[in-house]
């Protein structure tokens, strides 16, 4: 153990104003030390890219079974059945892991390759014909994968307004009970109904991701039971992230026009862009564990139960690791950030939303010489999430 003393602080990372701008608090945490005790929680806090990045990929010794958020489940009773994926361990994780893998793996990104791009060129091109100034949130980042997903999934068409809402609150739920959390709460039963509908098979269209998992279980690669939880976590982690990093994209393009030519110039460089625009942005800003015993961090004692907060978002941005971090910059490797987590519990969607981003960016650089901002952006507030509510801007057609 080392003897130099803890850093502590008494910061709130869920106060409004931290939510909307984190980035002092970031750079705070990772200049006091590696870790940092916030007193106001009681939990250690991992800011720094080489400790989040250890924790994200030590699960023997901080689990992810008793949440991943600050609600310890050894204690406290969760909102809904934990996630089979997100809030287990292997060996429980493993299989649900294993079916949702080769579910969304490379055959289904081919197959859906064609008809996405088709997608993307018919949106734009009616987003296009409302005029050249729009909200980049609603009409793009958020119409895009409501468009596409819940159709790969098998979704029925009538209810799919409840996937952002219902998204919105999960990730609410892994902070504290805040005025955020109070705000969705009356919806909750509400959302979490027709959510839990959608997960029966038989709500979910033949040949969809919703009905491979299905048949998974009868195959017995995973349970009955298991196999609505499975389909669960596609609603729940496969629209709002998304959403999300495909809006920090748009807006990276709109901040940055250098780069916007670069891309146009170079199409390739579309799911560069999405990375680059989730390390610089981290969409899910923070997640938690749990002490599985008492052990040792950068030397600092952390008790068997306690809770470590991973700040993503920092160590995306830690100068320890990244070149000018604080840069949108195509030209960067970012396929180390943390964005998407790392190792068994990294996004096993990860490579479903670069397909829709790829697909997306790919028919805007075709229609759009240049983007930019029209008026500030408004964030969307969320616990876990960086997340915007507007990102007005101006487009500039090219001329066919």
């Amino acid at each position: 153990m080392t003897t130099a003393a803890l850093p502590s602080s008494d910061a709130d990372p869920f106060a409004p104003d931290v939510l909307d701008d984190p980035f002092p608090l970031h750079a705070a945490l990772r200049n006091a030390g590696p870790v940092v005790h916030l007193t106001r929680y009681d939990v250690y806090a991992l800011a720094r890219y080489e400790h989040v990045h250890a924790a994200l990929t030590d699960w023997q010794s901080l689990q992810s079974g008793a949440g991943v958020g600050l609600s310890n489940f050894r204690y406290e009773k969760p909102w809904r059945p934990p996630s089979l994926l997100l809030e287990a361990d292997p060996p429980r994780h493993d299989a649900p892991r294993a079916v949702l893998a080769k579910i969304l793996g490379p055959r289904a990104l081919r197959r859906l390759r064609e008809a996405w791009f088709a997608d993307a060129e018919k949106l734009v091109d009616e987003v296009l014909a409302d005029g050249d100034e729009f909200d980049a949130a609603t009409r793009l980042a958020q119409a895009f994968p409501l468009r596409v997903f819940p159709d790969a999934v098998g979704l029925p068409k009538e209810g799919r307004d409840n996937l952002l809402p219902y998204g919105d609150h999960a990730f609410n739920a892994f902070g504290p009970p805040n005025a955020l959390v109070k705000k969705g709460e009356p919806r909750v039963p509400e959302l979490a109904r027709w959510v839990g509908e959608q997960c029966r098979r038989e709500r979910l269209a033949a040949g969809g991701f919703g009905a491979q998992i299905w048949a998974a279980a009868d195959r017995g690669d995973i349970t009955h039971d298991q196999a609505p939880l499975v389909v669960r976590s596609l609603l729940t982690a496969g629209v709002d992230t998304t959403v999300h990093g495909l809006a920090a994209v748009l807006h990276a393009f709109a901040a940055h026009p250098d780069q916007w030519r670069r891309l146009r110039d170079d199409p390739a460089l579309a799911r560069v862009a999405f990375d680059e625009a989730v390390r610089w942005q981290s969409p899910v800003q923070t997640f938690f564990r749990t002490a599985a015993r008492d052990l040792a961090i950068a030397g600092h004692r952390i008790p068997d139960g306690s809770k470590v907060l991973m700040f993503l978002g920092a160590a995306n941005r830690d100068p320890r690791r990244w070149r000018d971090p604080d840069v949108f910059d195509l030209s960067r490797d970012p396929s180390g950030h943390v964005g998407f987590g790392m190792g068994i519990h990294q996004c096993v969607g990860q490579h479903v939303a670069r397909l829709e981003a790829e697909a997306l960016l790919t028919a805007l650089a075709r229609r759009v010489e240049r983007i930019e901002p029209l008026g500030a952006p408004r964030r969307h507030l969320n616990n876990t999430l960086r997340a915007w509510e507007s990102l007005p801007v101006r487009v500039h057609p090219l001329r066919q």
